[in-house]
């Protein structure tokens, strides 16, 4: 059984909004008995106000009388409930600075930011304060913070997981996550939440497009080739080859992406953000500013875009697996990480490229934590067909064991 971590004297408030020894007893036994988790703050859990980030939200909020589907299962199979963790405000931002409760602690790069905006959950599983970190990922917000803080990670194919009981962004794209600081754990969480899945053929192919590791910044460009030179010559794992995704059509992809995105966040929370725009942060309060002006007609021309932008993807992944770097750098230092500062949205752009592949074809990815010949941490993606996220943490957990300890012991 695993030991539940403890919970520190005082909590953290940047890291936890509400923390418990438990806040929540488990339901019933099972695979997940022992374990705890750190619920977004974007959750349903009876009994509690859902936050969302934000001060007046939650000021606002009533008192939940049911408990999210994905985070009963989790209670009902074993876990019990840490605590509810920060979110950046409404999961719109992938950074963790959120302006009204300060950034969480990125333990494995103390002097950079989190990442977001499943950013309290990332850094309560970094801390070793919750074993599991369940979140949501719209354009990035698990992959992000787990490549960020050295976790593994999983967005799920859209729909797979039930989003009921979780306040929405945009709903074309938002899934549920989860992170955890080992891959069977990870994909203990999996047996729990996914459904019985078709396997079809095995997922035996893998690709990758030297055009996306390009995108990379160098330090995570070369951690990433290292790790798929050592793939290449690991008997037992997909066979890797190159592919081509025309990185060309990327910034128009991201730009349709952050459309729709923009003009579903302003039809779930427009009306409320106009009556409280000085509530929000400055970034946060920047996107809904763009996002308010977004007309029904450029949304309905970013969704062809879209739609055909994940044929492509759908095709290049076919029945296999895409291989890329999961953020396009490391954390940004605190120091640069000014709110809606050039730094942070810089970094957001260039890593959203990469990101967005996954959630525009709604596609499952699993985020592996990597190092920079300095130590920094960032990760691996690896995506794979619809439906097929079971396979792919059986596959997390064989990458884990053939390719990441044997290099961690060669660091040791």
């Amino acid at each position: 059984m695993t030991a539940v971590p403890e919970a520190p004297a005082t909590a953290d408030p940047t890291v936890w909004r509400e923390q418990g020894s438990p806040l929540l007893q488990a339901t019933g036994t099972g695979p997940l008995t022992g374990m705890s988790v750190a619920v977004k703050d974007l959750f349903a859990l009876e009994g509690f106000r859902v936050g969302a980030g934000s001060e007046e939200w939650l000021a606002e909020a009533d008192v939940e009388t049911r408990t999210a589907p994905a985070a009963a299962a989790l209670l009902a199979a074993g876990a019990v409930v840490a605590g509810i963790a920060r979110t950046d405000e409404f999961a719109y931002s992938l950074a963790g600075t959120n302006a009204h409760y300060g950034t969480p602690p990125n333990p494995r790069a103390p002097s950079r930011i989190s990442g977001g905006s499943s950013s309290g959950s990332a850094s309560a599983v970094s801390l070793g304060q919750a074993t599991i970190g369940l979140g949501t990922d719209t354009g990035g917000s698990i992959r992000v913070p787990s490549a960020y803080q050295g976790l593994f990670g999983i967005r799920t194919t859209h729909g797979a997981v039930s989003i009921s009981g979780v306040l929405p962004l945009a709903p074309s794209f938002d899934t549920v996550g989860w992170m955890a600081r080992d891959a069977a754990t990870l994909a203990a969480v999996g047996h729990v939440l996914l459904p019985p899945q078709d396997t079809g053929a095995p997922l035996a192919e893998a690709a990758f497009a030297p055009e996306l590791l390009a995108l990379a910044e160098p330090d995570v460009g070369r951690a990433v080739k290292v790790c798929l030179k050592d793939w290449g010559g690991t008997p037992g794992l997909p066979s890797l080859d190159a592919t081509t995704l025309l990185t060309g059509d990327l910034p128009v992809w991201l730009a349709a992406f952050q459309t729709v995105q923009g003009h579903e966040a302003w039809q779930q929370h427009g009306p409320w953000v106009s009556r409280h725009w000085d509530s929000l942060g400055p970034d946060v309060a920047s996107r809904f500013g763009v996002a308010s002006m977004v007309e029904q007609r450029q949304a309905d021309d970013a969704r062809d875009v879209l739609r055909a932008a994940r044929q492509q993807i759908r095709a290049v992944v076919g029945g296999g697996l895409l291989v890329l770097p999961t953020v396009s750098s490391v954390a940004p230092l605190l120091s640069e990480a000014a709110l809606g500062g050039d730094v942070i949205e810089r970094v957001r752009r260039d890593t959203m490229q990469l990101s967005c592949i996954a959630g525009i074809a709604g596609l499952p990815a699993v985020t592996l934590p990597l190092s920079t010949e300095d130590g920094l941490p960032c990760g691996l993606s690896v995506i794979g067909p619809a439906h097929r996220d079971a396979e792919l943490l059986v596959l997390a957990v064989r990458l884990s064991e053939s390719l990441l300890s044997p290099r961690k012991a060669s660091l040791a």
